[in-house]
């Protein structure tokens, strides 16, 4: 009789732990639809000493963290079989905020990067 009464809680154990969410599954969902470069993200990197933005990026990009280099790596598709790929480094000076934005089926392709440090002078790389 233990070993059945056993057996049932780790049914039940492992049937609950295997429920998810719906935030959970919508939320894996557009994580896989982001990183397959099907949802348009703006991606804004700040100093969080002085709070001012140092770039911001924005297009069909995927988006890892490489922790070994300590640094952000931003791939973005900017044509049929055509991507970009950025890295920029992270530091305890600074941060990133990942948006997810809307997108047009017309404008799908849709790729812009700003850098604006003032130390130089801003640049804008717009995809024609």
């Amino acid at each position: 009789m233990k070993k059945c009464k056993g057996f049932i809680m780790l049914t039940i154990c492992l049937l609950l732990c295997g429920c998810s969410t719906d935030a959970e599954v919508v939320t894996e969902n557009v994580k896989k639809d982001a990183e397959q470069f099907k949802i348009l993200r703006r991606v804004i990197f700040m100093n969080n000493i002085t709070g001012e933005y140092l770039f911001e990026a924005e297009g069909n990009c995927s988006v890892e963290t490489n922790n070994t280099a300590n640094r952000l790596e931003l791939t973005c598709k900017v044509g049929e079989d055509k991507y970009k790929v950025h890295y920029f480094g992270l530091s305890d000076n600074t941060s990133y905020i990942v948006e997810q934005t809307e997108w047009k089926e017309e404008d799908k392709y849709k790729y812009k990067i700003i850098f604006k440090p003032d130390s130089i002078v801003p640049i804008e790389f717009d995809k024609e």
